[in-house]
């Protein structure tokens, strides 16, 4: 007998709550709102740091290098856990993970804001990481075990708003801190910030948050989170550290393999489950299509949406002259809309794919807008002329991303949900990673070497790298048709 996802689809892998989560759940808005704090600070943490990054490197005399770390060691540790974190929350319970990923990102945050030198942040910003990626996919599995079949759609509209606003306003938030200059600590407050934050919610997590564990949770799969991490490795060192560097050959090798990387992985994987071990990731779940369609549309949102936000920042501050402050201020009307559609797509759930397509065409026309505006406008362009194309952006991804979520684990029953939040976690990554080093590509070969607040040469960059995006939306559109459609199903 086959049940009712939460995205409207039936599959046989929707299971009931627990009892034991529906017993200790008798609130369960509170408990998701606490998790989504720490969700909403491991996404802003990825962001908030890029506005610091001039003030670190005069403070630290940082070198570069340095800098590129600092910036992306954080990414880099965050994205190779998750899905380990995510199998540990299984079977430790996904409380217990939630509260140690979360002291451990505040206690990293305290070193951070502490920092002497540059090694030291770097180090910290590590830490950071792994205690984000232990926090996180933790948030995918409370939704899943303990928010009611019915109110899920809700619950995801509320977690894509929370992730749209933490991507968009990095900029907005770290611009306001450090022109406060607290205390005379210029950078440090994008630190400190973090501690408040995570005490309050370490105590609201312990009084709210029920625990929950994967029903018949095994050992971790040891050999397979060695392995895949060694695959992620490859893929993801060089796509976040490759364009820093010049794309030299270490990185082009680190890509190539990844690939025969990711097939030993596999091959661990069928190994461990032929000896009727837990392996890390359950392959077949790629072979049913809800899955496999919704991680494929997954990535290919997040290249769009992480993309964008880097040529747009570097076209705003480089090329247009305006600070970090007034570069988060030109993303407000994008961050507002993008929060609005969010929540509104939660409610708009009985129209099953409808919603996903228009979000999709949404969002085209408004990367078509910035593409055509950047070229038209030429030497004349400015920041606000982007405003209406950004609201497009924002009201098309929020109603985009927020269904897709529901709709990757929708049919995903309790005994995999933290492998398949993992996994969704993870694919956010790399496609946000992907999409960074594509567009970077387009982005600087279409610049060339312009100097700094050369508006037109910067609008044109913007053109040549916003055609990605467009290409991205396409391609979602097409892909669309794929995913089962929740409101077919009722109907039929």
């Amino acid at each position: 007998m086959t049940q009712t996802s939460p995205t409207g689809t039936t599959g046989r892998h929707t299971a009931p709550v627990p009892p034991s989560a529906r017993q200790a759940g008798a609130a369960p808005w509170p408990a998701l709102t606490v998790v989504l704090v720490g969700a909403f600070m491991a996404v802003l943490d990825t962001f908030i740091v890029l506005v610091a990054a001039p003030a670190i490197q005069a403070d630290l005399h940082s070198s570069p290098a340095d800098v590129q770390l600092i910036l992306a060691g954080y990414q880099l540790t965050y994205a190779l856990a998750l899905i380990t974190g995510a199998r540990l929350g299984d079977r430790y319970g996904r409380k217990r993970l939630f509260l140690t990923g979360m002291a451990l990102f505040t206690l990293a945050s305290v070193g951070c804001a502490l920092a002497p030198g540059s090694g030291t942040l770097i180090a910290a910003r590590l830490v950071q990481g792994l205690g984000a990626a232990g926090m996180f996919p933790q948030v995918f599995a409370v939704i899943q075990v303990l928010i009611p079949e019915a109110e899920r759609p809700k619950a995801f509209g509320a977690l894509g708003a929370v992730i749209g606003i933490a991507t968009m306003s990095g900029q907005l938030v770290g611009g306001l801190l450090i022109a406060a200059d607290l205390f005379g600590s210029s950078w440090r407050p994008v630190f400190w910030v973090n501690v408040p934050v995570g005490v309050v919610t370490l105590l609201l997590a312990g009084r709210f948050v029920p625990e929950s564990r994967a029903p018949r949770a095994r050992r971790l799969d040891l050999p397979g989170a060695v392995v895949l991490t060694v695959a992620l490795s490859l893929l993801v060192v060089p796509l976040v550290e490759g364009r820093a560097y010049g794309w030299p050959l270490w990185a082009w090798l680190g890509l190539a393999a990844s690939v025969p990387a990711f097939a030993v992985f596999g091959l661990v994987e069928r190994r461990v489950g032929a000896r009727g071990g837990a392996p890390l990731v359950r392959l077949r779940l790629f072979g049913e299509r809800p899955f496999a369609v919704g991680m494929t549309l997954v990535v290919l949102t997040y290249a769009g949406i992480n993309s964008f936000f880097l040529i747009l920042s570097l076209t705003l501050q480089d090329g247009l002259g305006l600070d970090a402050l007034g570069a988060g201020l030109v993303y407000t009307p994008l961050a507002v809309a993008f929060f609005g559609a969010s929540l509104i797509a939660g409610r708009l759930a009985r129209f099953g794919r409808r919603v996903l397509q228009l979000g999709a065409l949404l969002g085209g026309v408004g990367f078509l807008g910035t593409l055509l505006l950047a070229t038209r406008a030429g030497a004349a362009l400015t920041a606000w002329e982007l405003a209406p194309a950004l609201v497009l952006v924002g009201a098309g991804n929020g109603l985009l991303v927020t269904p897709l979520l529901n709709a990757v684990l929708g049919n995903v029953g309790p005994e995999e949900v933290g492998m398949a939040s993992g996994v969704l976690s993870t694919g956010q990554q790399i496609g946000g990673a992907v999409g960074v080093a594509v567009v970077g590509i387009l982005y600087y070969g279409a610049l060339g070497g312009a100097a700094h607040h050369a508006i037109g040469a910067y609008g044109q960059a913007l053109a040549a790298a916003v055609a990605l995006n467009v290409a991205l939306s396409a391609a979602i559109s097409a892909l669309l048709p794929l995913l089962p459609d929740p409101a077919a199903a009722r109907r039929a």
